[in-house]
């Protein structure tokens, strides 16, 4: 009878906080550096993403911070928070890696973090994993998604050529949250303000009146109910092969990460 295998405990890499910035009034960047990242390398994709460990109040954690020890050490309920985000930038020169945090007041773990860090916080972590980039052999590009893909939706634009072309399409809560992005490319970019209503739903409106000829690559991310109706619209009815998709939920409404995962491979099953 073979053992049991082992699920792996990721390598942690510690980043030191060296400035943040307030992009919106519900977005904020926090640039890492330090000695932690000599090693670390990110640039293949451009929806990289890191799986943050957020230590608990009032746990003594070993020093230095080694999820292994931890793992082995401590009752499950005392092991740190993980968070999934998306590289933003990773500057290679200057060794500074670069997250944008989408804020909602005190709630949460990461948001409020990312509100109140101070330069010489530390930030531990796992990654990069990644799995997209924008294919350079494409006829144009469909970026969609909502505050949550904006990072990766953003790195996509900048890693595009010139003259490729993309249709960009992202929706926020209001006018008050766009920011400048950046791309050699030629795109077309919608901001679609919520206003208050579902999450997804200008979204879904938006891509459903989308002329998808042409030799399409699609990367659709953000909340797991409008991301799998997109997935439905663009896999089965408009015939988009699976190949030329990267359609994912990054969250689900009423749900933090942790229950998140535990559902999604249940909640992507095509009916």
């Amino acid at each position: 009878m073979a053992a049991p295998s082992r699920r792996r405990t990721p390598r942690l890499v510690t980043g030191e906080v060296r400035r943040t910035e307030q992009l919106t009034p519900g977005m904020t960047r926090v640039v890492l550096g330090g000695p932690g990242l000599d090693d670390f390398s990110a640039g293949e994709f451009t929806d990289h993403y890191v799986k943050i460990q957020f230590p608990l109040k009032g746990v003594d954690y070993p020093e230095p911070f080694d999820l292994q020890r931890i793992r082995e050490e401590l009752p499950r309920e005392q092991w740190p928070v993980t968070r999934t985000y998306t590289v933003r930038r990773w500057d290679a020169d200057r060794r500074e890696l670069w997250l944008d945090f989408v804020v909602h007041g005190s709630e949460g773990i990461a948001g409020p973090w990312a509100v109140n860090a101070k330069p010489g916080d530390p930030l531990h972590f796992a990654g990069p994993g990644g799995a997209y980039a924008p294919a350079p052999d494409a006829d144009w590009h469909l970026l969609a998604g909502d505050e949550s893909a904006l990072p990766a939706i953003a790195a996509a634009l900048e890693r595009l050529p010139e003259g490729a072309r993309a249709r960009a399409l992202i929706e926020i809560a209001g006018p008050e949250e766009e920011q400048p992005l950046d791309s050699a490319g030629d795109v077309e970019l919608t901001w679609l303000h919520r206003d208050g209503t579902r999450v997804g739903e200008r979204l879904i409106e938006a891509v459903r009146g989308l002329d998808l000829s042409g030799d399409v690559h699609a990367f659709v991310h953000g909340e797991a109910h409008f991301v799998k109706e997109l997935r439905t619209l663009l896999r089965k009815e408009r015939g988009l092969p699976k190949e030329r998709a990267s359609i994912s939920g990054y969250w689900r409404l009423g749900h933090n990460e942790d229950a998140w995962q535990a559902t999604k491979r249940e909640f992507d099953r095509p009916e």
